[in-house]
């Protein structure tokens, strides 16, 4: 797994690479051994094996936290508080203003109507 002290995104998918290639590693290890003409010592596969699932298992917490992450990216999470209050309270004045311009349109053409 990684440590608390990666901080980046880069650095924790970085990681991953590296276990992948690991991984390949220890798969290629196992075919190796398991084509040995004296044949696969029992040890060295089980090792390989549970070396192998707890990579994978690792890879995929990294990658699953990574997507999680990346889904719920909010812009305004390391500003503060104030910054993304204003400009919610934007968003609303753009609303008010927008509903205000259409009950003007509104009056507007009820009013060439009735000419």
């Amino acid at each position: 797994m990684d440590s608390p002290t990666q901080n980046t995104s880069l650095q924790r998918l970085q990681n991953v690479e590296k276990r992948i290639v690991r991984v390949l590693e220890l798969a290629g290890g196992v075919m190796d051994e398991l084509a040995t003409p004296t044949g696969p010592r029992k040890e060295f596969i089980n090792n390989h094996c549970l070396e192998f699932m707890k990579m994978i298992k690792d890879i995929q917490v990294t990658l699953r936290d990574e997507i999680k992450s990346a889904c719920e990216y909010r812009p305004f999470e390391k500003c503060d508080y104030s910054s993304r209050i204003s400009n919610e309270i934007c968003c609303k004045k753009l609303e008010y203003i927008l509903s205000q311009l259409n009950s003007m349109e509104q009056t507007i053409d009820e009013y060439q109507a009735t000419i």
